[in-house]
């Protein structure tokens, strides 16, 4: 599988998602600075996490008008897989490539957890490595991890089954879930498409054992999957 990972100022996870998908798929992605206005052949596109421009204006605005997004945008029109994580989910939803924004937690505070999710689809590229139903456990990093629509979108995305990941109502240890208030517990959801997906948790760092847990591992197996 052939991948891409976008580098914007203020992006902290790029290598770590760079990590995972080498060693998952056995190819180093490519490293893309947000500047360049073309991108190389690819089944994969990643916005990955961190704080592009500092979060100025609004967390992802800046980074939406990028050079960079324009190729992003072109290549997923053709049907390239993107897969935007935290910061790039927040992204994805400036830049209109998902509907909905993403708010400040409802806490007003930075969360940084483990947190634990249902999947809600397995039909997708990023999720038919898990069961529908599964609960699996990601962690978060984020401030403005609140995802929010208005009600008709929100009864739309439903409707047509986008939302993939949602925040599970009760966790494992008996903690409420939802950490950062987003409507209907989205964690992470699909275009009508299904070839772009925004996830506010990190599976990245929830791919490797030695470091915590490998749930986060089958959105990079999915993608190698659905591409053979």
């Amino acid at each position: 599988m052939r991948s891409t990972v976008v580098v914007f100022p203020g992006s902290n996870c790029d290598r770590d998602v760079a990590v995972a998908l080498e060693d998952v798929t056995g190819a180093k992605p490519a490293m893309v600075w947000h500047g360049e206005t073309e991108l190389p052949a690819a089944d994969l596109i990643v916005l990955p996490g961190g704080f592009s421009y500092g979060d100025y204006l609004r967390s992802g605005a800046m980074a939406a008008h990028s050079p960079i997004m324009r190729a992003v945008s072109e290549q997923a029109r053709r049907g390239v897989a993107v897969l935007g994580i935290c910061n790039g989910f927040q992204i994805l939803t400036e830049a209109g490539l998902l509907p909905g924004a993403l708010m400040r937690n409802s806490s007003l505070h930075y969360i940084c957890r483990d947190v634990d999710l249902r999947v809600e689809r397995s039909d997708t590229p990023f999720t038919n490595a898990y069961i529908p139903g599964e609960a699996v456990t990601m962690p978060i990093a984020h401030k403005d991890g609140a995802y929010f629509a208005d009600e008709a979108t929100l009864e739309r995305i439903e409707a047509e089954g986008q939302v993939v990941f949602r925040y599970l109502p009760r966790e494992k240890n008996g903690r409420e879930s939802n950490p950062n208030g987003s409507c209907r517990d989205i964690a992470g959801l699909v275009d009508a498409t299904g070839r772009i997906m925004g996830l506010m948790p990190h599976p990245e760092r929830a791919a490797d054992a030695a470091v915590g847990g490998i749930d986060g591992r089958r959105v990079f197996e999915s993608l190698t999957r659905w591409l053979h």
